[in-house]
């Protein structure tokens, strides 16, 4: 994975934040894939986090699923976590955080819910996030996730790789990693599945456009600093137009990992060797 320049990336994400739910299409498609996955699960949460919330998309969606619930908004972007507290009607808002979702300002076991489109694909230590995730959340307390996968933008990183060998896409672990994780940190009842969105564009640099009008754009520690200089720039954009369809336009592929998982009901090393969860919980 991509050791990830934090404070950058909120500054990008920041500038972003006015324009975010005008350009952000295929995190919205998203976010509605994993939002239809909550109704083949029985839960009645008393407290949800929406981890990594960005402008709040799936806040108001939340606050209505469940009415009595407390809603919890969490991004490290204070412009996008303005926007977020908006969210809902002005009688029933959700709680906005602004934290580092790999340090959470949460007790212990206070959580039932943590839902999370798109933002762990930022964290750096992915065991950690987990362990971390765990302690937030309440035995039989369920995480629902999206995140990106290895494929993502790989027409992008094969452009630059046939200019120069340094980091200009950021590299995401794949599933099975990130199912390895979850077990590892202690989850239970790991199911992980994946798939493929494929955008058209009409060139590269329309692609490059669409990442920094995201505010998603190369953050990794040991990227190269300054102004790219047109003769690379022009080279990489003859590198990606090799990938054309039919009809002259340059695909973007997006790698998208979808998991859910359960913190068990009794510690993982449980007397028995077993691992509990609630089977209420569960529509199969």
């Amino acid at each position: 994975m991509t050791r990830i320049d934090k404070p950058a990336l909120r500054r990008s994400f920041d500038r972003s934040a006015a324009r975010y739910d005008r350009v952000a299409v295929l995190q919205a498609e998203v976010g509605e894939r994993l939002l239809s996955r909550l109704d083949w699960i029985r839960l009645e949460p008393a407290r949800v986090l929406d981890l990594g919330c960005g402008t709040g998309r799936a806040l108001g969606p939340l606050l209505r699923r469940w009415r009595r619930a407390e809603v919890i908004g969490l991004d490290f972007a204070p412009a996008m976590l303005a926007r977020a507290a908006r969210r809902g009607r002005p009688w029933r808002r959700p709680r906005v955080l602004c934290a580092d979702m790999e340090r959470l300002p949460l007790a212990p076991a206070s959580v039932d819910l943590v839902f999370s489109n798109l933002s762990l694909q930022w964290s750096t230590d992915l065991p950690a996030q987990f362990a971390e995730l765990l302690r937030v959340l309440r035995p039989g307390g369920l995480l629902l996730f999206s995140t990106l996968g290895p494929d993502t933008l790989r027409e992008l990183r094969e452009s630059w790789a046939a200019v120069d060998a340094g980091p200009h896409v950021n590299e995401f672990a794949d599933m099975h990693e990130v199912g390895d994780a979850l077990v590892g940190a202690g989850f239970a009842d790991v199911v992980m599945d994946v798939d493929r969105i494929v955008q058209r564009h009409p060139d590269a640099l329309s692609v490059m456009r669409g990442l920094h009008q995201l505010g998603a754009v190369n953050r990794d520690v040991d990227r190269r600093r300054g102004l790219l200089g047109r003769g690379r720039l022009e080279r990489v954009c003859e590198a990606y137009a090799r990938h054309a369809d039919a009809d002259g336009l340059l695909p973007a592929t997006w790698e998208i990992v979808f998991g859910h998982a359960w913190r068990p009901l009794q510690s993982p090393a449980g007397a028995d060797g077993e691992v509990h969860v609630p089977l209420a919980s569960l529509l199969r």
